[in-house]
Parts: C-alpha cells; sequence; structure tokens
C-alpha cells in the first residue's frame, strides 16, 4: 500500500496515499483497535452538517473567505451525503470527548476542500483542518452539537414515524374489536370483562404517553453546545457565531435548532440525553407490555391462552413438526431487552462527567443512535408481520367468558360482596355455574340472575337514571 506523509503535532505520520482522512486519524487507528463498533453514520452525516454550518457562520462574521468558505462547503455537502464514508474508520471506542473523529471529519473535509480547490491532500493548503474547517470549534462543542443534530434527526425521521405506523395499526384493531366482549385479567388471575377493542386500545395510547415523552424531550435537545469551544466560555469564537450556526442549522435540516442558553452545563453534564433515551425507554417498556401481551394471548394453539391468532411466518422448530412460534414478539421484546441495557450506560456515562467535560461521549452516541434504530426497525416489522395479521379466536374467547367467575362481581350492588364471594366460591368448589350456585343458595332466581348479570353490560360505568 503507498502511502503520504503527513504531520500533526507530534510529528509525521504515514497515511494511505488515497485517504483523505490524515494524520490525527491514523493514529486513532493505530491506537484504537478496541471493537468493531464504528462511529454511527448518522453521527457523521452530522459532523457534516455542523462543519457546513460553521464555515457559513465564520464567513458572515468575516473570519473565512469566501473561496474557502465555499470548499469546505462543497466538502461538507459530500460528507452529509455519504460519498466519503470509507474515510471515516475510527471506532467509538476512542477518547471520550470525540476528538478523534472530530478530527477525522476535519481531516476528509479539508483534503477533499484542497483537492477542490486545486492543491495536494495532506499539504493543509491551502485549506487547514484546525484552522480553517474547526475555526471557531472545539471538539467539546462541535461534537455534542453534531451528536444532538444526530439525535433529532433519527428520531423525527425515523423512530417516530414508526412508532405512529404501529400506534394507527393498534388503533385500527380497537376499532374492529369494538364489540368482542372477553375475560380481562389481573395478577395473571380472572378478572371483569372488557371489549378486545378497549384492550387494543390501551395499547394504543401506551404508545402515545410515550410518543409525547419522546417529543418533549427533543426540545431540550435541540438546545445546542455549539459557540462554548473547549470549556463553555467561547474561547476563540466572536458574538452572534453561535445563533448563526444554529440558523444554518435550523435552515439546512428543517429542525429548529436553537443555541443552548448554558454551554458549562451542555459540555459537561449530559441531562438533555438522559432525558432523551429515558423517553425512549418509556417507549420500550411500552412495546415490552404490548409484545407480551399478544405473545400470552396468542400462545397454544390448545393448551394456551388461545385467544389471538397470530400470523404463521415461518416454522418454529427444528424438532417439533407444524410448531408456530410467536417469533415477532420475541424480537421486539429482546430489542426492549436491549434498549433498557442501552439506558443503564447511558445513565453511567452521563453522571461520570468531571469538571467541565463529560468524556463518555462517543459511547453517549453509539447507545442512543443505536437505540433509535433499533426500536424503529423493531416497530416496524412488528407491525407488518404480526400485529396488521392479529386476528380473533372468538370460540375460545366466548367459552372463557361463559365459565369466567369473575363475572359475579355484578352481582355486588345486588346481593353484596360477602354473598357474592359466597356464590363464586361455590361454584369453582363444585365446578358448576355461578347461576346454578346462587339459584341453588336461594339469593335469586335464574331468571333475576340472568338480568343482573350480562358481560356485555360490564365494560362501562352505569349511566346515571335521572
Amino acid at each position: 500500500m503507498s502511502t503520504r506523509t503527513e504531520y500533526d503535532s507530534m510529528g509525521p505520520v504515514d497515511v494511505p496515499s488515497d485517504a483523505y482522512w490524515g494524520a490525527q486519524t491514523q493514529r486513532s487507528l493505530t491506537n484504537f483497535k478496541i471493537g468493531d463498533h464504528k462511529m454511527p453514520r448518522p453521527m457523521i452525516k452530522a459532523l457534516g452538517l455542523v462543519k457546513y454550518a460553521c464555515a457559513e457562520a465564520n464567513a458572515s462574521l468575516g473570519l473565512l473567505d469566501d473561496e474557502t468558505k465555499e470548499a469546505i462547503q462543497q466538502a461538507a455537502q459530500e460528507v452529509i451525503e455519504g460519498q466519503l464514508d470509507e474515510h471515516f474508520p475510527l471506532v467509538v471506542w476512542q477518547t471520550g470527548s470525540g476528538t478523534q473523529t472530530n478530527m477525522n471529519t476535519n481531516e476528509v473535509i479539508a483534503n477533499r476542500a484542497i483537492e477542490i480547490l486545486g492543491g495536494k491532500r495532506g499539504s493543509k493548503e491551502p485549506v487547514h483542518p484546525n484552522d480553517d474547517v474547526n475555526k471557531s470549534q472545539s471538539t467539546n462543542d462541535s461534537f455534542p452539537t453534531a451528536s444532538a443534530v444526530a439525535i433529532v434527526d433519527q428520531v423525527e425521521s425515523n423512530l417516530r414515524p414508526a412508532l405512529a405506523k404501529m400506534r394507527e395499526a393498534l388503533q385500527e384493531k380497537a376499532r374492529a374489536f369494538d364489540e368482542i366482549v372477553k375475560v380481562g385479567r389481573t395478577h395473571l388471575m380472572d378478572a371483569t370483562p372488557l371489549t378486545l377493542g378497549q384492550e387494543f386500545s390501551g395499547y394504543a395510547a401506551q404508545l402515545e404517553y410515550a410518543d409525547q415523552a419522546i417529543e418533549q424531550s427533543m426540545q431540550l435537545v435541540r438546545q445546542l453546545a455549539i459557540g462554548g469551544t473547549a470549556v463553555g466560555t467561547g474561547l476563540n469564537t466572536v458574538e452572534g457565531f453561535s445563533e448563526k450556526v444554529c440558523a444554518v442549522l435550523s435552515e439546512t435540516t428543517g429542525y429548529d435548532f436553537v443555541s443552548g442558553p448554558n454551554k458549562f452545563a451542555l459540555l459537561a453534564g449530559k441531562e438533555t440525553l438522559v432525558e432523551a433515551h429515558s423517553a425512549m425507554k418509556t417507549l420500550a417498556v411500552a412495546l415490552n407490555k404490548i409484545g407480551n401481551d399478544i405473545r400470552w394471548m396468542s400462545s397454544g394453539p390448545r393448551c394456551g391462552i388461545g385467544e389471538l391468532v397470530i400470523p404463521s411466518n415461518e416454522p418454529g422448530s427444528s424438532i417439533m413438526p407444524g410448531k408456530v412460534n410467536p417469533t415477532q414478539a420475541e424480537a421486539l421484546t429482546m430489542v426492549c431487552a436491549h434498549v433498557m441495557g442501552n439506558d443503564a450506560a447511558v445513565g453511567f456515562a452521563a453522571a461520570s462527567g468531571n469538571f467541565e467535560l463529560n468524556v463518555y461521549k462517543p459511547m453517549l452516541i453509539h447507545n442512543i443512535l443505536e437505540t433509535t434504530g433499533l426500536l424503529a426497525d423493531a416497530m416496524h416489522s412488528f407491525t407488518d408481520k404480526c400485529l396488521v395479521g392479529v386476528e380473533p379466536n372468538r370460540d375460545q374467547i366466548d367459552d372463557y367468558l361463559e365459565r369466567c367467575l369473575m363475572l359475579v362481581t355484578a352481582l355486588n350492588p345486588v346481593i353484596g360482596y360477602d354473598k357474592a364471594a359466597e356464590v363464586a366460591k361455590k361454584a369453582y368448589k363444585e365446578e358448576t355455574t355461578l347461576r346454578d350456585a346462587i339459584v341453588e343458595l336461594g339469593y335469586l332466581s335464574g331468571e333475576e340472575f340472568d338480568e343482573a348479570v350480562q358481560p356485555a353490560q360490564m365494560i362501562a360505568p352505569d349511566k346515571r337514571q335521572d
């Protein structure tokens, strides 16, 4: 492999001739051979957006000439579009500020800009990675700014649309199942009835709560650290720089970003990211409940609950012929478990900064972007391959409802709790019906029981009689 020699503050480094990265990226490749998690593509795109916006702001403030600005922006646009992805080889597990990835971005954009202007790759002339591409910035503010841009973009363009799609599918099932009265369950035991539609409406509402939490958390994430430079003071920037960068980012992305009011907090603390991921964990909690409920209700087909029939997508066993498993529910709940693990890591990382800087930034953005992608993919898969094909098993639902002892609850206003409990216990012990038990005890006639115990009338509060 042919190489060229580049220089940084520590001396010469041999870099592959065809690489747009430079000396600092090459040193990171040598020093951090840890795992195979590369910096996520949405983060690379976001870094390109930040460098594009910073070039515009610097030029508008008279800190960068137009020719250099245009070359940097052309190169940054290629980063944004993914044309230079092969030149971002660094792993997540590097310096905790993300300096190596920030410099990777600076070097790639600088070398490509140099090429655009007719210069020699690696020369740092006429575009310098630090002095020009990184002008008015530090890794300490540009990396968290890019992280925020990446999170907002992935949440709004990927996660929330997938959530809305699944919520709409649940709402459609709620409408379709609205007339199907079934046994309720509390503590895994039989309870009073509800409709299958009411049950599914609860699932849809759980997703609505999670979506509201995610939407609210994004308001804080949209407050950007740019302009804080090294420790939050704004050294080496000029007044108005942060606001101009935010304006350009808002225009180019379509999302409203604002300059964070306290850069010290945004560099040293990561509470905004904790809240954002916590909202995603809230979604994972709801999804886990929904996935498990559908898995249990479809269990069987003959020896389980069997109230739902789910699509048969693939064989379920290598030894048991004809077995079909709730694979989409299993995949969904595995993703939820992983997201909860990510949340623990995010919390630990955010709590572990020191003084003016949090130094867990690459892991934070890796975990958060992984969570957004996994949840979105899992919701699409579960919705398309399971949820839309869920159907009720009416015979099983009706059989359970007919035999449910908790219908006795409707007798509380008629004969009182204690007598109703006596009826239920007698019916259970003697394996008879509630109707037979109450008639034998002499508390009601059969006709009076039939009038009092009507499952379809037990799914909502009684209407007041004026």
